[in-house]
């Protein structure tokens, strides 16, 4: 007997593809912003780390609403992006993954940020007296050190993005097969009649994926830096 059923399946499914796609896409910029507010000495820097944050402290609602008013039908980016490049993210599973995106992209870029701070400044320093140029020193010194923070914060963000609700029911709604994600699901399980036992499942699946991530994110962090030698 199948212990999910076809449609508690498609919304894992759309969960796990939706949360891929958020993560692969934001994971450059991550790095971006985290070398910027690590290493970047600019007028702002302060601001713009606190803005990257700002997602953590924002009701999930509020970055829906927010996303709304700039990538809806006639937000300031949604129409130019669907005038342009016929591209639509409202109620679209590309929505649903730059509301998982947005939120859990903090978590992503206080992960590496905190894996570059800790990189030895000195190997960078001797690289460079033996002529290597910045891409060489990022490439070959500063990225491999900053691998378990990366991996981390992608399993970290990733099992985030699994469980996002508010921003993703905001932005682009719960449509079945379309935006209906596991957490979707669930509410959607809560509200119907003698939905417990399929809400039950439901819980228990988020749990099973919530914590194997973060278990997986812990076990990266500490099997690579013995690899690393930190």
């Amino acid at each position: 007997m199948q212990w999910l059923n076809s449609d508690e399946i498609e919304a894992l499914r759309l969960s796990l593809s939706v949360a891929a796609r958020s993560v692969t896409c934001s994971l450059p910029l991550a790095i971006g912003f985290a070398w910027a507010v690590a290493r970047g000495r600019f007028f702002g820097r302060t601001l713009l780390d606190a803005f990257i944050h700002l997602p953590l402290v924002l009701p999930p609602v509020v970055v829906g609403y927010g996303l709304l008013v700039l990538f809806g039908a006639r937000g300031i980016l949604g129409g130019w992006l669907a005038g342009t490049f016929g591209v639509h993210l409202v109620f679209t599973r590309n929505g649903a993954a730059l509301a998982t995106a947005v939120m859990s992209f903090p978590l992503m870029v206080r992960a590496i940020r905190l894996s570059l701070e800790n990189v030895d400044r000195g190997l960078e320093d001797a690289a460079r007296t033996l002529g290597a140029g910045p891409c060489d020193r990022f490439v070959t010194i500063t990225l491999p050190l900053m691998l378990p923070g990366i991996l981390a914060g992608v399993v970290t963000a990733f099992s985030a993005a699994l469980g996002e609700f508010g921003a993703v029911i905001t932005f682009v709604s719960n449509i079945p097969g379309e935006t209906r994600t596991l957490p979707l699901a669930l509410y959607t399980a809560l509200q119907e009649p003698g939905g417990e036992h399929a809400a039950a499942r439901l819980a228990a699946v988020s749990v099973t994926l919530g914590l194997g991530g973060l278990l997986l994110s812990e076990w990266l962090a500490r099997s690579l830096r013995p690899l690393l030698g930190r």
